[in-house]
């Protein structure tokens, strides 16, 4: 298993209407508003890191409103 953090960026005021769409995406766990350098952090657990990579990259990005994406992958148990 694949324990990820997605940290992603919206446009001005998109944070709340971008939240259910990433919450619905099957790799997502949860998903939050916070303050900071990035609006919205989605915790995500797949099988494979590929899953992880297609998840940011393919389907968070392909929102409109999101404005860009930063990845963690968790390295402990």
């Amino acid at each position: 298993m694949v324990h990820a953090f997605i940290m992603v960026k919206t446009g001005a005021g998109e944070s709340e209407q971008l939240l259910g769409p990433i919450r619905d995406f099957d790799a997502v766990a949860e998903a939050h508003i916070v303050a900071g350098a990035y609006d919205v952090i989605a915790e995500v657990d797949t099988d494979a890191v590929y899953e992880v990579l297609k998840t940011a990259s393919s389907r968070i990005q392909g929102l409109e409103g999101v404005a860009d994406t930063k990845t963690y992958i968790s390295l402990d148990d």
